[in-house]
């Protein structure tokens, strides 16, 4: 398993908690943006600077994503891309997205788009917060561990 990052727009607090858990297990760890980003030293992280432009970066993580990976994103379509390879995908807030809610998922944001379009002031997400970065740790957490188990069987 490796874990893919749609970085751009990631948080600082989930980057954070993703070099901590790389460092901690050795699973290779990848963040993808079209800026340069800054990584700490560690044989398992790396940061790869795409060219600017609309979904560069989520094409970038798709070609390379394999079945059994993991993906932190919020893209809702770069989700869906990635659950069709067979990845798994973790948005920032800990919510675990896969095939079971990834149509629905798709159906609510292309809604969401269409009322924007129109003119709608559709709102938006709510603010980041420190509870998020718990969930997001704890579910992160949880997936690694099942997988460490799952090598150390094998």
């Amino acid at each position: 398993m490796k874990i893919w990052v749609d970085a751009d727009a990631c948080p600082a607090a989930i980057k954070e908690i993703l070099f901590r858990a790389a460092r901690r297990t050795g699973i290779e760890l990848t963040l993808v943006a079209n800026q340069m980003l800054r990584t700490p030293p560690s044989p398992s992280i790396r940061a790869v600077q795409v060219p600017s432009g609309a979904d560069v970066a989520d094409r970038w993580i798709i070609a390379a994503c394999a079945a059994g990976d993991l993906v932190i994103t919020a893209d809702i379509p770069l989700a869906a891309e990635v659950i069709a390879r067979g990845a798994r995908v973790i948005d920032p807030r800990g919510e675990q997205i896969d095939a079971g809610t990834i149509g629905e998922r798709l159906a609510m944001r292309n809604f969401l788009d269409h009322l924007r379009g129109s003119g709608v002031d559709t709102g938006g997400p709510a603010a980041f917060s420190a509870a998020d970065a718990k969930a997001f740790g704890a579910r992160l957490d949880a997936l690694l561990s099942r997988e460490l188990a799952a090598r150390r069987q094998r």
